[in-house]
């Protein structure tokens, strides 16, 4: 029998297996698009496959779950003995899985919270993961989508990538177009904000974007005790590099991972990306 508020979330969290075995969280996937076939994100399709397919030229989109796949998953739920759910996803603003977990929501046969992270990656994971312990304890459906809120609010991310096409082409960037006219010689480095990808700051090379990244997260991390995640998209030794540098710099760090993103943001950032997200670690 399951533990009686169920916590669900999307493939974008980018949670470790244990963890989702540990907590009994459930994960539902974004769809990627690869040609005329739909393909659950990171088990149907991975990272290489992605970049199979686009090397081969193949027409590559993303899409939500649809509402029925939520229906589902809430059903078996409340099967399993779940008296609630709390439902976390990336942000409404970035993509429609939160509007198609709200549609399910509706009809369920349990009450459903159904929470937008207003972000992603583990800007969505650490939430997904503060009330998925929460639930554990037994707090109840408005206490553990409460803390999923608190932590979604209090988290920051900021990333960089090699060039904003494929951010362009998706129709992810927002205000961030106003770098598009920038010399080649420019990188970008952008932050989520009010739940949308915004420009932050141009800096000159990779090296400094990098660098840039480090003084970010010293600064969002503060006095207190934080987690990190480091997400990159074929740079795991930037990746690992920015992750010693903050482990040194960062005394108060609880926890720290390095991930690499699944094919549904991949196919947003292009390879080179490299991202950090602070999270003030749950009391």
């Amino acid at each position: 029998m399951s533990q009686p508020v169920a916590v669900v979330t999307d493939s974008t969290a980018y949670l470790q297996p244990a963890e989702v075995e540990q907590l009994g969280i459930i994960v539902i996937p974004l769809q990627v698009i690869v040609g005329d076939r739909t393909l659950d994100d990171g088990t149907q399709i991975d990272v290489a496959g992605l970049a199979a397919a686009l090397k081969d030229w193949s027409p590559v989109s993303t899409s939500r779950p649809a509402p029925q796949r939520f229906a589902e998953i809430y059903e078996e739920a409340a099967a399993r003995g779940a008296r609630e759910v709390v439902s976390i996803h990336l942000s409404g603003a970035l993509s429609g899985t939160v509007d198609s977990a709200r549609l399910a929501a509706q009809d369920a046969p349990i009450p459903v919270d159904v929470v937008d992270s207003r972000s992603l990656a583990m800007g969505l994971g650490f939430p997904v993961l503060a009330a998925a312990k929460a639930a554990q304890q037994g707090l109840s459906r408005p206490e553990v989508a409460a803390m999923a809120k608190r932590c979604a609010e209090a988290a920051h991310s900021f990333f960089y990538v090699d060039t904003l096409e494929h951010l362009r082409r998706g129709g992810r960037i927002g205000a961030a177009a106003t770098f598009l006219g920038s010399a080649l010689a420019i990188k970008p480095l952008l932050h989520i904000t009010g739940g949308t990808i915004a420009p932050l700051e141009k800096v000159r090379t990779s090296t400094r974007a990098l660098a840039r990244l480090e003084d970010l997260a010293i600064r969002a991390a503060g006095p207190h005790p934080v987690d990190i995640a480091v997400h990159h998209l074929a740079a795991p030794t930037r990746a690992q590099t920015l992750a010693d540098h903050l482990t040194t710099r960062i005394p108060t760090i609880t926890t720290i991972r390095i991930l690499e993103v699944g094919p549904a943001v991949a196919v947003h950032t292009g390879p080179g990306m490299l991202a950090v997200t602070v999270a003030p670690t749950p009391n």
